[in-house]
């Protein structure tokens, strides 16, 4: 079993190109059932002789050791990549972990700030300089687009029409959606690009530039977001749950509680489903728009 866990892991690192963090999590998944096995059994079985039934008991061993059920989750799905490896190499005949079932996920509702918490929020960042202005724009365009921080970090010049109040968004998936642009985002946004930074080596990426920049005109990481958006979390004395995806979930519901349908609200997101992965909904650019218009309380 050890040494196709390590035949699987090499295959990972050189034919999968797989990272560093990606390595390291099938490692401890693989290696901490070996362990187990070893512990409770006396010995490690070979991975042809594993069957469902004895993953069953790892499974309900891993639930009485108190692991979460997004981590017994992760465990059995390394477990079923390692053995589809494993019988394409002809080390297994057959998958012990495809029959198991992943625990049922706990719902946790988001956490969402009120309507005066966000403008709180958004007149956090001080006015008077470059880092406040680029601050308050982040925060403002994260609110009326519904961004992930992601997608925030990774808008280019060229994304923004601020004639047609949209932005072009590159989201989960490398999937590219169009979403409104509010006004209040859009003067926030003009205001920081009057005072930003540019590296020489940004500036001649010309309309491909980062909208949003570090003190040095480099690109800005998620993290940094993150530690920007706890600061003004600080300031204003809002809850300390509250992070970057939290203006997310407040902008969905916000519109939702304007009267905006659900099913616009999913194509705002860029959510591929509404309750479960099979429904997915196409609504025109332009419903978009004037469903965003009539709900969104910053969007004129």
């Amino acid at each position: 079993m050890q040494s196709a866990i390590t035949q699987f892991l090499r295959y990972l690192a050189t034919e999968r190109n797989a990272s560093d963090l990606t390595i390291k999590a099938y490692r401890e998944d693989l290696f901490a059932m070996v362990e187990w096995f070893r512990a409770t059994r006396g010995q490690v079985p070979k991975p042809e002789s594993l069957s469902p039934q004895e993953l069953r008991t790892f499974q309900a061993a891993l639930q009485e050791a108190g692991y979460a059920r997004t981590t017994i989750a992760r465990k059995l799905a390394s477990l079923r990549s390692f053995y589809r490896f494993a019988m394409r190499q002809g080390i297994a005949t057959s998958n012990p972990a495809k029959p198991l079932r992943n625990p049922r996920r706990q719902r946790k509702l988001p956490h969402v700030l009120s309507n005066d918490e966000v403008g709180r929020l958004l007149l956090a960042p001080p006015g008077g300089d470059t880092a406040g202005l680029r601050d308050r724009a982040m925060l403002e365009t994260m609110y009326s687009a519904g961004l992930r921080v992601s997608e925030l970090v990774a808008l280019r010049d060229r994304d923004m029409d601020f004639d047609e109040q949209i932005l072009r968004v590159r989201g989960k998936g490398r999937k590219e959606r169009i979403s409104p642009l509010g006004s209040f985002a859009i003067k926030a946004i003009k205001q920081y690009e009057q005072r930003r930074i540019r590296d020489p080596k940004t500036e001649q990426l010309g309309r491909d530039a980062p909208v949003f920049v570090n003190r040095f005109g480099n690109i800005l990481t998620t993290r940094s977001v993150g530690r920007m958006l706890d600061k003004h979390i600080a300031v204003v004395g809002l809850d300390s749950r509250t992070s970057p995806h939290t203006l997310r979930h407040s902008f969905a519901t916000h519109l939702l509680d304007r009267g905006a349908d659900i099913r616009s609200v999913q194509e705002l997101l860029g959510h591929k489903s509404l309750a479960t992965t099979q429904i997915y909904t196409h609504v025109s650019a332009a419903n978009l728009l004037s469903v965003y218009e009539k709900a969104h309380p910053r969007a004129s």
